[in-house]
């Protein structure tokens, strides 16, 4: 018996005493299995894709794949990722990259990654992940850390925004579970009602409202960078502040950037939560 297999069925087939051959198809279940849909949402690329401006999957390159442009990689490495391959960060290690117009012209964001850390207990101070800097100001125009005064697997994830002159901070205490593990995070600003949200694991866990914030302005921006905060780049990205001892880099694993010229619906940080889970 001879089998031959295509994408569709499964052809069985026998030559009788005869000398006739007969053949029957024989139902094939992964051939036949309809796609994983979530949210009416199949792929997490599919998610918003209009407003999708920026996308850094990390599978061997540090490049922005919806502007096909690269980021300078300091110390950082690549490892098996939550999705494909990951940013592998070091003790003063970083990626920066010149934010693209797109970026720069935000007026509403979310910025949405996936990230498995050692505890600041560890690490000491904050833990940088992903920011936008200000070349002139302490804090960038986005700044996204974990601070301490959690536990060894519990924690707490600040940001920071600058809006032209006015700046707002909001945070999440309290995340179970948040280290050494992979965890995914989004943080989201909605221009419209001067409202930011933060997603712990496609949840909504803390929403702030700041009065009259209205559209972003960014103040003074400078590089994007991935895997610590603004001062502690070499030289810094800041004229105000050089490296700090209470600050640390990222040495954990980073995967999955996205940023949406958006505040993303519930409903869809669930589903790209899910698809990317599922590595799709």
């Amino acid at each position: 018996m001879k089998t031959f297999k295509n994408k569709l069925t499964v052809a069985l087939c026998a030559t009788t005493m005869l000398g006739v051959t007969s053949c029957y198809e024989k139902f094939d279940p992964e051939s036949y299995a309809p796609s994983v849909s979530i949210g009416g949402f199949t792929s997490s690329d599919e998610i918003a894709k209009a407003n999708l401006v920026a996308h850094f999957p990390f599978d061997g390159t540090y490049s922005d794949v919806i502007s096909n442009t690269a980021g300078t990689n300091t110390g950082t490495t690549f490892a098996n990722g939550l999705k494909g391959q990951a940013m592998k960060g070091a003790k003063d290690g970083y990626v920066l990259f010149n934010p693209t117009a797109a970026i720069l012209g935000l007026k509403s964001f979310t910025m949405t990654y996936w990230v498995n850390s050692p505890s600041t207990k560890v690490q000491g101070g904050i833990i940088g992940l992903v920011g936008l800097s200000q070349t002139n100001g302490f804090w960038g125009n986005i700044e996204t850390f974990f601070e301490n005064g959690g536990t060894e697997t519990d924690g707490v994830f600040k940001a920071h925004i600058q809006n032209d002159k006015v700046d707002a901070w909001v945070a999440k205490e309290g995340i179970v579970n948040l280290y050494n593990s992979w965890t995914h995070l989004a943080l989201s600003y909605d221009a419209t009602s001067s409202t930011f949200s933060i997603y712990v694991n496609g949840s909504k866990t803390a929403t702030t409202t700041v009065a009259n914030f209205g559209e972003l302005k960014w103040k003074s921006p400078g590089k994007m960078v991935f895997g610590t905060v603004q001062f502690q780049t070499k030289p810094s990205l800041t004229s105000e502040s050089g490296a700090q001892d209470w600050a640390s880099y990222l040495t954990g694993l980073l995967d999955e950037v996205r940023i949406y010229n958006v505040a993303l619906k519930d409903a869809e940080v669930d589903a790209l939560v899910k698809l990317e889970s599922r590595g799709k």
